[in-house]
């Protein structure tokens, strides 16, 4: 076999690879290659929120601690709390509770649990703090079910603060305006 015709062959061979390299980079032909990402357990949002870790203190300072009661609420209840927690009701809690945040929201009337009425004497006479928690961890009720989803994924401490602030301002107005 003279040079050439070796070099021919080569030639050929890589032209053959290359030509199948090339079927494959085009999706002609389809090989589906395992990836991590398929094979690790996924998530919805607000499904099963994972604890926060022993020991640890989020970004934003410790919200309250466990055990202690109640926390008390840090921020004045000024026109800017109540404006930024009318804001961040509209934007979260409408949906179930209602623009007269009665628990007759849009979403409310087909939830299995009836929504809180907001302006009610029974919410209204809860501390603070209570009100903070509920928003935060969200409300389970005896049966095991979620009655309110825990919303401290959705919203930062500051901004859980307003919305009881805002809450605050619904018991002295019987339809409140988001």
């Amino acid at each position: 076999m003279s040079f050439t015709q070796r070099l021919l062959v080569v030639l050929a061979a890589a032209a053959l690879l290359l030509g199948v390299l090339m079927i494959f980079s085009y999706d002609i032909i389809k090989i589906n290659w395992i990836s991590f990402m398929e094979i690790q357990p996924s998530y919805r949002a607000m499904e099963h929120p994972l604890p926060v870790a022993a020991r640890s203190i989020p970004i934003e300072g410790a919200a309250y601690i466990a055990g202690q009661g109640a926390p008390v609420n840090p921020i004045q209840s000024d026109a800017i709390s109540v404006e930024r927690g009318r804001v961040l009701y509209s934007i979260t809690c409408i949906q179930c509770h209602g623009p007269n945040a009665d628990g007759n929201g849009v979403v409310g009337g087909a939830l299995v649990f009836p929504p809180a009425n907001l302006t009610s004497e029974v919410v209204q006479s809860k501390p603070d703090g209570a009100l903070f928690l509920s928003i935060s961890n969200g409300i389970l009720g005896a049966d095991g079910q979620i009655h309110m989803p825990a919303l401290n994924e959705n919203l930062t401490v500051r901004d859980r603060w307003d919305v009881v602030n805002y809450l605050r301002t619904l018991k002295a107005s019987a339809t409140p305006q988001p």
